[in-house]
């Protein structure tokens, strides 16, 4: 696993041990961020089930200035916090070990908004749909931010919901959904 663009492009990131995550592979990470951005403009992203911490801090590679990763698995904290010090990424980043809603609900207790917003839970463990409903309750994503949803094929995301409009959606393999909403 390696961080395909940007300042770090090539550095090798460390992986959960165990079977606990499913790292994105590098092609499915190339093509989204392809649709994305490709590179940001500074930025704050959220990376909500982060397991090693790769898909922020490829979008940190690729010049978002601020990352926060939450994971519930003390393994994966473990990972990103030495991923992010291995990079140099630990003073512009904040980790958290939480559960998915209470992180989006202390997030904005400290009144923060993301530009782009990252879901990758485990698959068939989370409904997207109110995960998304929160980040909007919330008030946790701005004006033409980005929310990307991984997940399997056999789950379908909302083309539409509320200010989030899918503007890209596709598949890889057999098994991989993405889901790309941009906030109006």
């Amino acid at each position: 696993m390696r961080v395909i663009a940007g300042n770090l492009k090539g550095r090798q990131l460390k992986a959960v041990p165990g079977k606990s995550t499913r790292p994105t592979t590098d092609k499915v990470k190339e093509s989204v961020f392809q649709v994305m951005g490709p590179f940001f403009d500074g930025g704050k992203v959220l990376d909500l089930f982060a397991g090693s911490g790769s898909l922020g801090i490829e979008a940190m590679s690729r010049g978002m200035d601020y990352g926060v990763f939450v994971d519930k698995h003390p393994k994966a904290i473990h990972i990103i916090n030495e991923n992010l010090k291995l990079l140099k990424l630990d003073q512009n980043s904040e980790v958290y070990r939480a559960e998915a809603h209470r992180a989006l609900k202390a997030a904005a207790k400290r009144e923060l908004t993301f530009d782009l917003i990252i879901l990758d839970p485990p698959y068939g463990q989370v409904n997207y749909e109110d995960i998304l409903k929160a980040i909007l309750e919330l008030n946790l994503i701005r004006a033409g931010g980005t929310i990307y949803c991984e997940h399997d094929l056999s789950e379908k995301l909302p083309g539409k919901l509320q200010e989030l409009e899918a503007f890209k959606e596709d598949r890889f393999g057999g098994t991989i959904g993405i889901t790309i909403y941009k906030a109006q």
